[in-house]
């Protein structure tokens, strides 16, 4: 799915000139006058960044920001505002906002930043397919192979591991290739570098 900006401003002309500039800078734009009209049309798994004004009918901007974080679309927003306070853009960016600049901007300045809310918008999801794939690949491993490869990945050697456990060391090797073949990796330093990019819990096998 493609990146897309999607621009709140209840002004028609500031939102109509902004319009033109992502356009014009190949940026595909969704340009709404309210937080309501930006509610309906944004969506958990669409990519791209949010250029957010603080001033709006109904719901402000830091309002708007939190219903997309209660709606779990965690979209980058840069907030756009005429008269922004130094406790607006604390509370802004102490909840999780992009950036924070205000009006008027120069265009270049403000599609770079927009570039760089997209491109961090896009690691971001990487990273949660990584640690999605990771989770469903720990998923496969029986109990007796998490506890293998835990020991392993502590820096014991498979005959300790063998003594601990009370089994084999032939049947810790094989849980050990089990293991790697499993979650994808060719060694045990692969599997710890796989893990440890993940969140810090997701490794129940340490």
């Amino acid at each position: 799915m493609q990146a897309r900006v999607f621009l709140v401003d209840d002004d028609d002309a500031v939102r109509d000139a902004l319009s033109r500039l992502f356009a014009g800078a190949g940026l595909p734009v969704t340009a709404c006058a309210d937080g309501a009209e930006l509610l309906a049309a944004c969506q958990p798994d669409q990519p791209g960044c949010i250029v957010l004004d603080l001033d709006l009918p109904g719901m402000n901007g830091l309002q708007v920001q939190a219903e997309l974080q209660a709606r779990s679309i965690g979209l980058p927003i840069i907030f756009l505002s005429g008269k922004g306070s130094v406790a607006s853009t604390a509370s802004a960016l102490k909840a999780g906002a992009f950036d924070f600049v205000e009006k008027p901007i120069e265009g270049r300045v403000l599609v770079a930043l927009v570039r760089d809310a997209i491109l961090a918008d896009a690691a971001c999801r990487e990273h949660a397919a990584r640690r999605h794939e990771t989770q469903s690949r720990l998923a496969q491993l029986t109990a007796r192979e998490r506890e293998v490869v835990g020991l392993a990945l502590d820096g014991l050697a498979n005959k300790q591991i063998a003594a601990r456990l009370g089994i084999s060391h032939r049947t810790v090797e094989i849980h050990r290739s089990r293991v790697l073949r499993k979650m994808g990796v060719s060694s045990l330093l692969e599997l710890d570098r796989m893990l440890a990019g993940g969140d810090p819990g997701s490794a129940p096998m340490r």
